[in-house]
């Protein structure tokens, strides 16, 4: 069957007849995101992508579906987009779990007034991402808003997955023993938007780390199939993550101030605002617990992969006290190390 020619849209900004259903609102969708994402599962442009459960059951024996949305400002940064950031994030969720991202959607809310040229430049983006992740983007959604009624551009994505038989990755494994690992150098995402967002005018320019680290697990998965935790350190960052895995764990997690990985510009900027980095917002990093016998195996394999060339075990699990995360300061001390409280930088993601 030949394929007809798809809509283009002739106007440069979003008004609200591009979300009010009709010719407008085609022309926008086939246009800026059907004829970039394009792909067999979106070309039929019905109401769901139609997958075959063949395939997927071909991969694994459970299947991993996540959603996440995108509300980052500026759209723009240092190191990505809401796009890169968009699809890079739910593969991220996906990963994590021991899936291999699959399929993904994408609707967008946007503003009246957005420059499509923007719009276009984000979903192109958001298929280069998809691109190097090895994921479809295969159904979607649009609506537009008044102007003022959002800002901008806000991005959703849901994600499927497959898990493959055998890999069992939880919050609550952590076991007396086992070693803490990070692929990179921390606080690189929060710092990047601060620095965009306030024009601090530094020399140095931070960039985000965000990527999608599927092809990063899927090596640590192979050199060390029992990984016991994984979890991407987002929103309240490395932290955050560690609280989580003691708390559903029941274990204390002791980490060494001293073997955590931060670039200087990263510290410095830190130092500069009163801010941590163990608390500030990454997009390309995550926290893995394995058992102590592989922490050699693990680190080698992600310092083997782009994504965690810089990769360090910062720590180690122990019994007590339960719940709770010790720092070991360099000073032969140990504090707490809380869940954060409030909010360091909203609209960080």
């Amino acid at each position: 069957m030949m394929r007809r020619p798809r809509r283009e849209v002739r106007d440069t900004r979003v008004t609200l007849a591009h979300g009010s259903g009709g010719k407008a609102m085609h022309d926008l969708i086939e246009d800026v995101f059907a004829g970039v994402f394009d792909n067999a599962a979106l070309d039929p442009l019905e109401d769901q992508a139609r997958l075959p459960l063949a395939d997927l059951a071909a991969q694994g024996d459970r299947l991993a579906f996540t959603t996440d949305s995108y509300v980052v400002d500026p759209l723009f940064f240092p190191g990505g987009d809401v796009g890169r950031l968009a699809v890079a994030g739910t593969v991220n969720d996906l990963a994590v779990g021991g899936a291999v991202p699959l399929y993904l959607s994408c609707a967008v809310i946007a503003e009246e007034g957005l420059d499509i040229a923007m719009l276009r430049r984000v979903a192109r983006s958001m298929r280069d991402t998809a691109d190097e992740a090895g994921v479809k983007v295969v159904t979607g959604d649009t609506k537009v808003v008044p102007r003022g009624a959002a800002d901008k551009l806000f991005v959703n994505t849901a994600g499927i997955g497959v898990i493959p038989a055998g890999v069992s990755i939880a919050a609550g494994r952590a076991r007396p023993g086992d070693a803490i690992l990070v692929n990179g150098t921390l606080g690189d995402h929060g710092t990047a938007i601060l620095q965009q967002r306030a024009d601090l005018g530094l020399a140095a320019r931070i960039a985000s780390d965000c990527r999608p680290l599927n092809g990063l697990v899927a090596a640590l998965l192979a050199a060390c199939p029992d990984v016991h935790c994984l979890r991407d350190a987002t929103r309240g960052g490395v932290a955050t993550v560690l609280n989580e895995f003691a708390g559903a764990s029941g274990r204390c997690l002791r980490v060494v101030e001293r073997e955590l990985p931060v670039a200087d510009e990263v510290r410095g900027v830190c130092e500069l605002l009163g801010l941590d980095p163990l608390y500030v917002a990454n997009e390309g990093k995550l926290v893995a617990i394995v058992p102590g016998a592989d922490a050699d195996r693990a680190l080698a394999a992600m310092r083997s992969h782009p994504a965690g060339r810089d990769a360090a075990i910062i720590g180690e699990v122990v019994d007590e006290p339960a719940e709770t995360v010790l720092l070991q300061t360099p000073f032969g001390g140990a504090r707490i190390l809380d869940m954060l409280v409030g909010e360091q930088l909203p609209r960080i993601c």
